[in-house]
């Protein structure tokens, strides 16, 4: 095993105002600006706060498409499975059919909501570690004439799988079934174009890779879509038709209360994005960032679960050290002293433990943190 020196510091050194830098796909580390955007207070039917809502919402279609006017947003309060749930329940019809592609929990998560709602629905599973197989897809497609609708997860948090939107959505637009692509975890952070791909509905959260604090969901939809799913609802609170037309003819304003604070970090945080210099070149930070851990990781002795070529730049999962000795309880005890927090896995039939690397993270965090885990890596003592 190969030895890492590099100094580090505790994370209370360089973020005094946090005990640790937060290592997750979400809620992830905010800058202190999209912070202390929260610290004024705002009226949910005032025109001045329902004026940020309509530049958020032109501004995240304007990062979705460049032929802005075919393209609509809408927020949603709660956390990014409500604008999941609210997407699937709202833009299916009584008599559509919902196919779910999944290989990880978020996609089974899909599922889950479709069955609740009692919904008509196929899904091709390909197990936490089996990537999407487009000829399975293009066969259930050509078998089963009842299918409507189609949605994937483009970033599979459970492993850090980026499924492949682009050819998926090939297959999809050429059987002419809506797309819907639960972006939670990529939007922001991965470049990508609804229109050129042909994606109908796209859900993200404001949390994720934008950089923003909990609290609500969006979709961009495809006007033409959105338009005409008045009435398939199959919830009032999560009625994404109702939602959305309430904020195009009031100006921004939501049915029932906001998270006002939430979302003025928001528009924060896309300043913040295009400061950066946009998704570009967020995604070249996260890529380094991902490169660097995966790098280092490998050197430390630990083993990704997956191969580097599935990899997204968001989150890796590695193996558990093969030790008798080892607990992940106690490395992530370990690694917090440090100021580190880290995901436990969620792949069930394998002992793991997840790192991302999105948020108000750089390269010397990465540097800081391999260098924390080879001092935390008790087990080898």
């Amino acid at each position: 095993m190969k030895s890492i020196h590099i100094d580090y510091y505790m994370s209370t050194d360089l973020y005094p105002d946090n005990p640790y830098l937060l290592l997750t796909p979400g809620p992830l580390s905010t800058s202190k600006t999209v912070k202390a955007a929260m610290l004024r207070d705002w009226c949910t039917w005032d025109d001045d706060y329902n004026s940020i809502v309509q530049e958020i919402r032109k501004e995240i279609v304007s990062l979705a498409v460049k032929t802005v006017e075919n393209y609509t947003a809408v927020l949603m309060q709660g956390s990014g499975t409500f604008s999941v749930e609210a997407t699937i329940g709202s833009v299916v019809p009584p008599d559509g059919k919902l196919l779910v592609l999944a290989n990880g929990a978020y996609g089974n998560r899909i599922a889950t909501i479709a069955s609740y709602l009692k919904m008509n629905l196929a899904v091709l599973d390909w197990g936490d570690t089996g990537p999407v197989n487009l000829d399975d897809l293009e066969n259930i497609l050509n078998q089963d004439k009842e299918i409507t609708h189609v949605a994937v997860v483009h970033t599979e948090t459970t492993t850090g799988m980026l499924n492949p939107a682009e050819s998926i959505a090939r297959v999809v637009k050429k059987h002419n079934k809506i797309f819907i692509l639960d972006a939670m975890s990529s939007f922001g952070g991965i470049p990508l174009d609804m229109e050129k791909l042909g994606i109908d509905y796209l859900v993200s959260s404001a949390n994720k890779c934008i950089q923003g604090v909990p609290g609500f969901g969006f979709v961009i939809a495809r006007r033409s879509e959105i338009e005409n799913v008045k009435g398939y609802a199959r919830s009032l609170s999560l009625d994404l038709y109702s939602q959305w037309k309430t904020m195009e003819d009031q100006h921004g304003k939501w049915r029932f209360t906001s998270a006002t604070h939430v979302v003025r970090a928001f528009r924060q945080a896309l300043i913040e994005l295009q400061e950066e210099g946009g998704i570009e070149a967020r995604y070249r930070r996260y890529h380094e960032n991902q490169a660097v851990l995966v790098k280092g990781m490998k050197e430390l002795g630990f083993k990704p679960l997956l191969p580097d070529e599935q990899h997204s730049p968001i989150i890796t999962t590695f193996l558990s050290p093969d030790s008798e000795s080892y607990e992940f309880k106690r490395f992530y005890d370990e690694l917090k002293k440090h100021g580190f927090v880290i995901y436990p896995g969620k792949v069930t039939s394998y002992d793991c433990f997840r790192i991302g690397n999105i948020g108000e993270v750089y390269r010397q965090d990465i540097d800081r943190l391999l260098a924390a885990i080879q001092e935390s890596m008790y087990w080898n003592i």
